[in-house]
């Protein structure tokens, strides 16, 4: 099928034309006072927009339900696996710190040296040029290999990575639970197990006066699927009965899963936020509430946000519209 029949049936918003010229994304906010220029730009309404459309995909619905799974979703899950499996490939090193295990920056080195090709494998051969500029976004998805930390930022980029796709027409609008359930959600796990097998460090985590130490969106979005549910309120995460018996069905329960495995005391200690959000009346308010959250704390924050990346797809420049 010839390609000018092949993009008849969708918007020009869906599928670029071709001549669109890509870039290497390079960080814009330099200083404090640059925050107003991303809070106008393209990127921060783009961005947002992206998380709260995949917000009310996921409503009310379980990561056990059935969904479409297109070609590029495989593709991406694939990917992800080959980060795990070079994990399985680059174990921890004896070292006399605890924190912080060197051989992160062997697994990140090999990261840096194959993203562009993983990501070759995921788009087609026409949007062969975007390649460099997208993988700048998944090489910044992983933690620091200076720092050998993790923290919101990182996660932040990954779905600037998934934006990007959609962006470029790789990813749909039928691709949404998918993206959240099977590209996110394995994202995640791979996530937990370069925490805990390198002992990474969180980014500027506010300790116990943050939601978690490494992880927001799964928080939003898992809210959104408890919206509605017929008997596990707010209340109900911090037994750990309810979590055991339903975290295979629910992002915020996994989470919560996770949080107990890494942390030992009483989870009103450990996780303060997280308790106090117990105790919100409904899953609706939860989510409201963590979306005002996540613009104050992770959006709107300087150390945050200076280490974004802007280019031809997640733009600097004020918005038009």
């Amino acid at each position: 099928m010839a390609e000018s029949e092949r993009r008849a049936g969708t918007s020009e918003e869906v599928a670029p034309p071709p001549q669109q010229s890509f870039m290497i994304p390079k960080k814009e906010i330099n200083m404090v006072s640059d925050m107003a220029k991303w809070k106008r730009s393209q990127a921060y309404a783009d961005y947002m927009g992206f998380i709260l459309t995949l917000n009310e995909g996921v409503r009310g619905k379980k990561l056990t339900c059935e969904y479409k799974v297109s070609e590029p979703i495989e593709k991406l899950v694939a990917l992800l696996n080959t980060l795990d499996r070079w994990i399985d490939e680059t174990p921890p090193v004896d070292q006399p710190s605890r924190f912080g295990n060197k051989a992160f920056r062997t697994w990140y080195a090999k990261l840096d040296q194959e993203a562009e090709k993983l990501v070759a494998t995921v788009i087609p051969k026409h949007l062969a040029d975007a390649a460099p500029e997208v993988a700048v976004y998944l090489k910044e998805s992983v933690g620091n290999s200076t720092r050998i930390d993790y923290g919101t930022g990182h996660e932040a980029a990954f779905a600037a990575f998934l934006c990007c796709l959609c962006k470029i027409g790789v990813l749909r609008v039928d691709d949404q639970m998918a993206i959240v359930f099977k590209v996110f959600n394995r994202y995640l796990e791979v996530m937990r197990k370069l925490q805990k097998t390198y002992r990474m460090e969180p980014a500027g985590s506010q300790g116990v006066w943050g939601l978690d130490d490494f992880q927001f969106l799964p928080f939003i979005w898992g809210s959104s699927q408890l919206i509605d549910h017929p008997n596990l309120e707010p209340r109900h995460f911090v037994d750990e009965k309810v979590v055991n018996e339903n975290h295979k069905d629910f992002m915020f329960l996994e989470c919560i899963l996770f949080i107990t495995e890494m942390k030992t005391g009483p989870f009103a200690e450990h996780s303060n936020q997280l308790w106090n959000i117990s105790a919100v009346p409904s899953w609706s308010k939860v989510n409201q509430g963590l979306i005002r959250m996540y613009k104050a704390e992770c959006l709107e924050k300087f150390p945050v946000i200076q280490h974004f990346k802007f280019g031809s797809l997640l733009p600097i420049q004020p918005v038009t519209s």
